[in-house]
């Protein structure tokens, strides 16, 4: 990442006065060297993010998947977990002499994406959701604390 990038990053985080948890929810770490991610595809692993007004929604790319395939959980009481196995079934064929020409389309690889919440995120209130191809996660968001009001105290 450039460094003019970096900065607009860090003036944004300071602005909104949430360093770290805007910045990794933004940009997750990706810790290829760990061992539970060995042979794992991240970069791979499309996603795009959208901040509603009442809910974080993640658009993930998982072509070739079904929903059986994907799990999503929440783990350490803020991290939101999208991993698959990366196991696909070919399409063998029926009748005995059927065999394959060409295999071109390769099955998935085992994929795993970790995102940090911000605190507002709703762990208990997630919904998720396959189809065509595209992974859509929900997490909806707590309401906004009450403002405080100012109260007047008459003294005695």
């Amino acid at each position: 990442m450039s460094s003019v990038g970096v900065d607009l990053v860090t003036a944004v985080n300071n602005l909104l006065n949430f360093p770290e948890t805007m910045e990794n929810f933004m940009f997750p770490s990706r810790e290829h060297d760990n061992q539970n991610t060995r042979g794992v595809s991240i970069s791979s692993f499309p996603v795009d993010i959208l901040d509603t007004p009442k809910e974080y929604i993640f658009y993930v790319d998982v072509p070739g998947l079904s929903k059986s395939e994907i799990q999503v959980t929440v783990e350490d009481e803020n991290t939101l977990v999208i991993r698959s196995n990366g196991k696909r079934k070919r399409q063998d064929g029926e009748d005995e002499g059927c065999k394959y020409l060409r295999l071109e389309r390769r099955a998935p690889q085992k994929l795993l994406r970790k995102f940090r919440l911000p605190e507002n995120a709703n762990v208990s209130a997630i919904t998720a959701k396959c189809e065509n191809g595209v992974l859509t996660v929900l997490v909806e968001k707590h309401p906004p604390a009450p403002k405080s009001k100012t109260v007047q105290v008459s003294i005695a």
